[in-house]
């Protein structure tokens, strides 16, 4: 075991990893107490204060503050998950957050018990967001809020749940809560005007309280008969928490009931009921849900009617002559006993002219919004705006710009979150990468004609050797049975016999029609560095490998990568598996350009993903590149973004996606050996022969 280390041996690294030449911290004191300490317990902080180094000079310094306290208090691997928390919060929400963990050891320890059994929202996201989806109503985002409760657009949930101790009980307790939120946009309970309400009141705070336990106990009523499964898990969650049920008054719990006959109730019993929230409850702020309200109404009647005049349009362009009086008219579907739908039930039907008009999908969808917030679509909705009426700036948000993809730790529409390995702290930056999916507009197919034409005898070349792969044979040694003798074997059993063993009866051969059953994800590097040669040395492996893979009849898909930092990472679909090689594909080929920089781990996640969902007995990522991971970010460059990148192909390893990389860059073999592993790379001296080796690599790794 190596000796414990000097305080000045500890001030020489500390220097070093606090880079106290350019800052105020001292390091003496901090020495001194790491001498103290035992030859292991220095080793193992030194090594986390290197780490957290790595993320902030600061936070390690603070770290290092209280590492002493820290050994008293809990064991090394619960040390371990503290940092890494302190790090979690740095990079999900800044300095400050991540210093009151470090600074809190007694906090971090007493809260054993939440990081145990607690379900977290940035795990459950993704479940709870399909959830969501599944139901009917307006489409809710979900963002993390101290408490929950909901404005009608988004759910805002607690970063963490752990008032039971099991975290699937923990989870249920989310999903419970978060199905009540939807329920109060789904039914009506955000829709009375609170300001006026609860004017007449003395105490319109406790009106409020009131009209939300009212509410609860309706909306309870209507999950028993909407989703009578989950509503009996949400009577257990109320039993395992000791939830005291409050009566529920008769006409709450009629079908017809509404949140008016809520605030009917808060009238009669106001101001002696007392009442308890129970577990999935929340809280209500109706300020906050005003606000939104009357920002959504506004926007809604803006888009509906600019979206109905380009209708309009559309119309006159297939021939409708336009009139000064056009307005559309909402056909009001029944039941068969007469009673209205549900406003989320709406017909997608419009009426123009007397005919039944389908409206476009977001038309529909803000129709069904306006409904949930006013129970009827007024008529001037349905009037076309006029020409230059509206300022659509003010009203129109692309929620898939690139520069909105990122807020906290969670999705947004369009985007996925991934997580990057950071090598230096040991550890994951958790949801850092944010990738967005593009297609791309199909171009002239001038070049795929004219790449076919100048390799015309390569591609006859291919078609054939891949029709010969096609139907290959393989041949069995070791057969119980077959046509003929495996000389090996025979060999073996004739030794085996000589020593006094039983002759082995696996002495035949016998051929064997190899069934492929292979899935290809092809990769193409779309980083600038590819500008020029070597994109259309790209482009033309693709045509050559498409054609051959078409007579082969492996699976195949075609995406391209690109990004600039972690918040822009892009891939393009070119093809996807179940597409065929049809003039769009081949457009799409032709125009892959050359675009920014190569941040190659986020890419790798996305894509085998995709992959994973492909049924195939073998799954390949393929990789087409110039040169190393690199970003516009410069700390991802050099050992981060190689480490990152060798760090997600081991996920897709571990997930059954075999990775190979096809590479012009002269020096790859100093830094693929280490990523890819030692046989699962070329490295291709000449842009110029690029289109000629694909192929051939890949009838190599598939054989």
């Amino acid at each position: 075991m190596p000796p414990r280390l000097t305080e000045q041996e500890i001030i020489s690294l500390l220097d070093d990893w606090l880079e106290t030449e350019f800052s105020f911290i001292r390091v003496e004191a901090l020495a001194a107490e790491l001498a103290r300490l035992g030859q292991a317990q220095q080793s193992f902080v030194l090594e986390l204060v290197r780490r957290v180094a790595a993320t902030n000079i600061e936070l390690a310094h603070q770290f290092a503050r209280r590492a002493g306290q820290a050994l008293e208090l809990m064991e090394p691997a619960m040390i371990r998950d503290w940092t890494h928390l302190a790090m979690d919060r740095y990079d999900s929400a800044g300095l400050a957050p991540a210093l009151a963990v470090i600074r809190n050891p007694e906090g971090f320890v007493a809260s054993a018990h939440e990081r145990r059994f607690g379900a977290y929202l940035e795990d459950c996201q993704g479940v709870l967001g399909s959830f969501l989806r599944g139901l009917s109503g307006r489409r809710l985002r979900i963002e993390q809020d101290e408490l929950a409760w909901t404005d009608g657009e988004t759910l805002f949930l607690p970063q963490v749940v752990a008032r039971l101790h099991d975290p699937e009980r923990n989870f249920l307790l989310y999903k419970a809560t978060a199905t009540h939120l939807w329920a109060q946009t789904r039914f009506g309970s955000l829709r009375p005007d609170f300001a006026e309400v609860f004017a007449p009141f003395d105490d319109p705070q406790r009106a409020q309280f009131l009209y939300h336990h009212f509410e609860r106990l309706r909306l309870d009523a209507c999950l028993a008969r909407e989703l009578p499964g989950l509503h009996r898990r949400m009577l257990q969650l109320r039993h395992w928490l000791g939830d005291v049920e409050a009566d529920c008054p008769p006409q709450l719990a009629e079908p017809s009931a509404t949140a008016f006959d809520s605030l009917a109730a808060v009238a009669r019993f106001y101001p002696g009921l007392e009442v308890v929230p129970v577990c999935y409850q929340g809280v209500f702020r109706p300020e906050l849900i005003e606000a939104r309200k009357r920002e959504r109404i506004e926007r809604e009647k803006v888009m509906i009617r600019v979206r109905l005049a380009e209708v309009l349009d559309q119309l006159e362009q297939e021939g409708r002559a336009r009139r000064d009086d056009d307005r559309f008219e909402l056909r009001r579907t029944r039941t068969e006993q007469g009673t209205e739908l549900a406003p989320e039930e709406l017909p997608k039907e419009i009426m123009l002219d007397g005919k039944p008009l389908p409206p476009p999908d977001d038309v529909a969808a803000m129709m069904s919004s306006v409904l949930l917030d006013l129970g009827e679509l007024p008529e001037d909705y349905l009037h076309p705006a006029g020409e230059g009426e509206y300022d659509l700036s003010q009203y129109r948000k692309d929620p898939s710009g690139v520069d909105e993809v990122w807020s906290g730790t969670y999705h947004e529409e369009g985007a996925s979150l991934y997580n990057e390995w950071d090598f230096r702290r040991q550890h994951y930056r958790k949801n850092w990468c944010v990738v967005r999916e593009h297609s791309i507009d199909p171009g002239d197919t001038d070049f795929y004609r004219q790449t076919l034409t100048r390799y015309r005898y390569i591609v006859g070349h291919l078609r054939r050797t891949f029709e010969a792969l096609r139907g290959e044979d393989r041949l069995l040694r070791r057969q119980p049975h077959g046509e003929g003798i495996d000389i090996d074997a025979l060999v073996d059993g004739w030794a085996d016999m000589r020593s006094g063993l039983e002759l082995s009866d696996r002495l035949f051969t016998r051929l064997q029609r190899e069934e492929r059953n292979i899935a290809v994800m092809l990769m193409v590097d779309l980083s600038g560095s590819t500008k020029g040669w070597i994109n259309q040395a790209e482009r033309e492996s693709l045509i050559l490998l498409a054609e051959a893979l078409e007579v082969l009849g492996d699976r195949y898909a075609i995406y391209g990568f690109s990004g600039w930092g972690r918040k822009r990472c892009e891939v393009f679909k070119v093809k996807g598996f179940d597409e065929p090689l049809s003039e769009a594909v081949k457009g799409r080929i032709c125009a892959m350009q050359a675009r920014d920089y190569t941040r190659m781990g986020p890419a790798i996640r996305h894509l085998s993903g995709l992959l994973n969902q492909v049924q195939a007995r073998v799954k390949l990522l393929v990789t087409l590149s110039d040169g190393k991971p690199d970003d516009y970010d410069l700390e991802y460059r050099g050992d981060y973004g190689i480490e990152d990148t060798r760090m997600a192909l081991y996920e897709a390893h571990r997930q059954g996606v075999h990775a190979y990389c096809i590479t012009i860059d002269k020096t790859g073999r100093d830094y693929l050996a280490h990523m890819y592993g030692k046989a699962n790379f070329a490295v291709i001296d000449e842009v110029s022969r690029l289109p000629l080796k694909v192929s051939d690599i890949y009838r190599k790794i598939t054989s």
